[in-house]
């Protein structure tokens, strides 16, 4: 090769398309400066190849070799974690300031100052104890404490739903973004060709569609170059794999089963009702040193497991702190578990007969409502929904970041718990009122009277966990009082402690509604006649008696609804007792005494229901399992838990925000386009192609100086 004229003019035209192209990539960062995720460009030159010649080795000038996008990879890593975890608490803190105006209780017309009325009517009332006034005043009281109980249920209930709806929107979301990224994996494989035709604007999109998937949910990302690009949940369950995607699902898909490969058990578990909870069924041991658990059976010797409301890390327990435990039973016999009732049928069939042993550590998982699955194929999917422990921590192999993380963990871990604690106060309350007012008295005896509340089966006893008794499980062993009085002249005809059989009281454990109804027809024949309508009890005076309720100690009466204030069980479905708001003379105010009177001027349990205001009583929740409390202290801890948590969420809030928005800053140090920087650029790059062309004018002349010489 000889170098001259025509090398030069060579060299000039490459030099003139290296500016060329730097003025070009120049332009596309300016025009560029506002889009979103634009990462800057520039253009990569190396010098072209020296060849040996005499004098010494000569260049060729300047090749524009390739455009390259600057961008971090791992400063993207880092804030991709960062902007998860503050869209999480973003999302979280904006839900639970909802919650907190549900609870703001400075108006004066919350849950507090309501239960404050209704105590002070109690108050009032047992000054006047036969003043209707006073008496109406209760009922009001009451029932307004009930609306506003019965509203604060419903409206959390309504967030939960509102929560549903969002959280399946953004899952679709999800799996349009997956199925994105895939597209562009692929498309990134075939038009990249590293170092000589880089897909920068791909690069672009790519990164763009994971920063909104990292902001739904938590992410981790794996770049081995090109188009192989693979995208999983921060728990490991791959989501992108190239030009492959998965999908997820949002979905009530019922129940899991882990068993052991020991276990015959041949069947399945199966629930009716919902709850905030997924609950994890444990078999439990049949005996010490043993590693079978037992069968499905109606008798004791049924397999016996343990309930979590936590993935395992808690379960369920009673009074004394012990696990609780529940029997493995058919439709017929199925046991009630909070807000499911459990029982096991064959495999086909719910109610048929599931046969076979369980082993000890058996589990099944129970998903009664709407719950995120990561679906890996037609038949294998797994639930990723997030999940936090009663104490506080989070199931690192389910979701945990992101704003669908955040939102089904204010549904079930802040709504769920608030709501739980919710009824389990309004339960206390039911069941204290009831227990007091079922042993009292009002101005006037029963003619008939029917029980507030049922049971499945009338042959099963009251205490059982399968009898389906709202408040069995608070029955003690104990008598229950009862007054006939002569109808015509008001005279005490008997009294007695119902007689469940050569003079034995009340057994829980023992003793079926029938049983309870039985005593009634034993005890008092000819004055009472009981029945069961409905697994209800109902009782009727005979013709010329009437009667009235003493002293209790077992709970039955409050139990099974018979001289009750309230009915229902909880926030959503309390209620008042007819008899008393179509007939204020049957509240009890007073009681009946030691002679069997009852006195108009009685306020003893006015007096009882008062003190209630200040005695404390036993809570048990599935959040915070058993304690004793006031009912207003109760209720005001969960009112201190909404504060506590929205503090919370605040302040991760800011915190991660802050370290995302400091990442995202860092990232724009090397990605974002600088207009100062641009314009200096665009300068230099506007000098070096005049160069270029004066470079190209100059070979020009020298050829024609050539030319001219030849002529």
């Amino acid at each position: 090769m000889s170098f001259g004229a025509n090398s030069i003019l060579d060299m000039g035209r490459w030099a003139m398309f290296a500016s060329q192209v730097q003025l070009q990539v120049t332009g596309e960062n300016i025009s560029n400066v506002n889009t979103e995720g634009y990462s800057r460009r520039s253009v990569v030159l190396e010098e072209g190849i020296s060849i040996d010649y005499n004098p010494g080795q000569m260049g060729t000038g300047v090749v524009a070799k390739e455009v390259i996008r600057h961008f971090d990879d791992l400063v993207e890593t880092l804030y991709l974690e960062q902007a998860s975890l503050s869209e999480k608490w973003g999302t979280l803190y904006e839900q639970l300031r909802g919650v907190e105006n549900l609870l703001n209780e400075s108006s004066g017309y919350g849950v507090s100052a309501s239960l404050s009325n209704y105590f002070e009517s109690w108050n009032k009332v047992s000054q006047y104890p036969d003043d209707y006034g006073a008496r109406k005043t209760v009922v009001d009281n009451s029932n307004t404490m009930i609306s506003v109980l019965s509203q604060l249920d419903a409206s959390m209930a309504t967030m939960q739903q509102q929560i549903n709806d969002t959280v399946r929107g953004q899952v679709g979301d999800v799996n349009t973004l997956l199925e994105q990224i895939s597209d562009i994996n692929n498309q990134i494989q075939i038009h990249n060709i590293k170092g000589q035709d880089n897909t920068n604007s791909l690069f672009d999109e790519r990164a763009r569609k994971v920063r909104a998937l990292g902001e739904l949910i938590d992410i981790t990302t794996l770049d081995n170059g090109g188009g192989d690009f693979i995208v999983m949940t921060k728990a490991g369950q791959n989501l992108v794999d190239g030009a492959n995607h998965f999908s997820l699902e949002f979905t009530i898909d019922g129940k899991t089963r882990d068993l052991a490969g020991s276990t015959n058990f041949a069947g399945d578990i199966y629930y009716e009702g919902s709850d905030d909870f997924e609950y994890t069924i444990e078999f439990v041991a049949s005996s010490t040193g043993s590693t079978s658990a037992g069968t499905v059976t109606s008798g004791t010797s049924a397999a016996r497991f343990r309930v979590s409301l936590d993935g395992g890390r808690t379960w369920l327990s009673d009074e004394n702190g012990d696990d609780k435990l529940f029997y493995a039973r058919d439709y017929d016999s199925r046991v009630t578990v909070e807000g499911l009732g459990i029982w096991f049928g064959s495999g086909t069939e719910s109610k048929g007969v599931a046969t076979g042993d369980f082993q000890a550590g058996d589990r099944f998982i129970l998903s009664p409502h709407p719950s995120v699955y990561w679906v890996q194929n037609t038949s294998n999917k797994e639930n990723i929904t997030p999940q936090i422990a009663m104490n506080g921590e989070e199931n690192t192999k389910r979701l945990t970041g992101g704003s669908i993380a955040a939102l089904l963990s204010f549904r079930d871990s802040y709504v769920g718990k608030y709501r739980d604690k919710l009824e389990s106060f309004t339960e206390s309350l039911i069941w204290e009122t009831n227990r007091r007012h079922s042993q009292g008295a009002g101005l006037q005896t029963f003619t008939s009277l029917q029980g507030a509340y049922s049971v499945n089966d009338k042959d099963k006893a009251l205490a059982s966990d399968s009898t389906g008794l709202a408040f069995g499980d608070r029955l003690q062993s104990g008598s229950s009082m009862v007054y006939v009085y002569n109808a015509n002249t008001g005279l005490l005809a008997s009294s007695a402690a119902l007689n469940f059989g050569g003079g034995a009281t009340f057994d829980p454990n023992v003793h079926t509604l029938q049983d309870v109804c039985d005593a009634y027809n034993t005890t008092f024949a000819g004055a009472i006649n009981a029945s069961v309508v409905n697994n209800k009890l109902v009782l009727q005076a005979a013709s010329g008696y009437n009667f009235a309720f003493g002293t209790d100690t077992s709970g039955l009466n409050a139990a099974l609804g018979v001289n009750t204030f309230f009915t229902g069980s909880g926030a959503d479905d309390i209620g008042l007792n007819d008899k008393i708001t179509g007939d204020l003379d049957y509240l009890a105010v007073g009681h009946v005494n030691g002679a069997g009177e009852m006195n108009s001027g009685d306020n003893t349990t006015a007096l009882s229901l008062y003190a209630l205001r200040d005695d404390e009583v036993t809570i048990s929740s599935a959040s915070e399992g058993t304690g004793r409390t006031t009912l207003l202290d109760y209720y005001n801890s969960l009112v201190g838990n909404v504060g506590t948590d929205t503090s919370t969420a605040k302040f991760n809030m800011n915190y991660y925000s802050t370290l995302a928005s400091d990442l995202n800053d860092r990232q724009q140090e090397v990605s974002g386009v600088n207009l100062d920087e641009e314009m200096t650029d665009l300068i230099k790059y506007q000098a070096s192609y005049t160069a270029a062309a004066k470079l190209i004018s100059t070979a020009d002349e020298m050829l024609q100086t050539i030319l001219s010489l030849k002529s």
